[in-house]
């Protein structure tokens, strides 16, 4: 009965968005991975850029990375992007050009984990998979009152069971969609609306009066504290910026010159770091303002952020290190940098 509450819910009060009613596998795949860590209202407008940028899997390979982060900017976690970017260069090397049509194909590309495979899977080919996600979490945890975190393996495995259950097996995707629906419009973390719940006597946790303790979450998140400091050196027309890469967040995405302290700084220390003096060596004489001081909230860090301008005056030579790009003032809007540099741009 659960199943056709849920379905029934869905016809009336599902959400109208731009990639429902559509079983293309490309933009499904495209709009689920726009929406990891992305509220809906911010991905819609994302999606519907990027589609009409990049419709098929062809325009998207043939793209360069740099095209598709400048796209991506301002959503975070740039990860997604660089793998949306590479899966589909391994589907036109792998696949012919075309979107595998198996879950286990599906699940075998850069970027896809078990919720967005499932998803896929269901939507676009109708195949059995339940989706599991945030949403399903919560409303199977205070569905069956689960005691278990859903940060265990044991919650987790028994959570994903209990959805694969509930699963209408004749229209999956269907009642994918709803389940996720129904987990962001009524079933919400914070004043869920129960009382208007079609599943409200179904739901053991309002029957025990205890939706609030659901689904149990134990998980503590270590946060580490980081400072940066960024150096907006105009000179003559110009200003400078630094791609980064390596391991570290927002690799290949573009930025200031950053010096980084252990702790908090101000402008006199940092005027005696080593990074400090290699990007000013030979300069003489040098204007400071500091612009913004703001705090970048990631996951796992905390990014204490100061923000400099710096103008070197134009009858001075500047030439700063090799790996510094000296661009025109007007081109920094053509390069892909992170949310924290969005910011402090949309000031200046």
């Amino acid at each position: 009965m659960i199943i056709v509450h849920l379905l029934k819910w869905y016809r009336e009060y599902g959400r109208d968005l731009p990639w429902r009613g559509t079983t293309d596998p490309y933009k499904i795949w495209i709009s689920e991975i726009i929406l990891q860590q992305t509220r809906v209202a911010q991905g819609r407008d994302y999606y519907l850029r990027f589609i009409g940028r990049f419709p098929d899997i062809q325009s998207l390979a043939a793209a360069d990375e740099e095209e598709v982060l400048k796209l991506w900017q301002g959503l975070g976690y740039y990860t997604r992007a660089r793998n949306v970017h590479a899966a589909a260069k391994q589907m036109m090397s792998t696949f012919h050009g075309t979107f595998p049509s198996t879950h286990s194909h599906i699940i075998s590309l850069k970027g896809v984990g078990e919720y967005t495979a499932a998803a896929i899977a269901s939507i676009a080919f109708n195949e059995p998979y339940a989706v599991v996600d945030g949403n399903v979490f919560r409303v199977v945890a205070r569905l069956f009152a689960i005691e278990l975190s859903i940060h265990t393996s044991e919650g987790k495995k028994m959570i994903k069971e209990i959805a694969q259950s509930l699963l209408d097996p004749e229209n999956p995707g269907r009642y994918n969609q709803a389940v996720m629906d129904f987990g962001a419009m009524i079933c919400t973390p914070a004043q869920p609306k129960c009382m208007s719940c079609v599943l409200q006597e179904y739901c053991m946790a309002f029957s025990e009066n205890r939706i609030g303790k659901f689904p149990v979450n134990d998980r503590k998140i270590s946060v580490k504290d980081r400072y940066f400091n960024y150096l907006h050196i105009q000179h003559h027309g110009n200003t400078f910026l630094h791609k980064r890469n390596g391991s570290d967040i927002w690799k290949n995405l573009f930025e200031f010159p950053l010096i980084e302290t252990p702790g908090p700084s101000d402008f006199a220390e940092l005027e005696k770091t080593k990074a400090f003096r290699q990007l000013f060596s030979k300069v003489s004489s040098l204007s400071v303002d500091h612009r913004l001081t703001i705090k970048h909230q990631l996951t796992h860090q905390a990014i204490h952020t100061h923000f400099y301008r710096i103008i070197i005056p134009d009858e001075l030579p500047y030439n700063p290190p090799q790996e510094i790009l000296k661009i025109e003032n007007e081109q920094l809007q053509d390069y892909p940098v992170s949310r924290l540099m969005h910011k402090y741009l949309e000031t200046i």
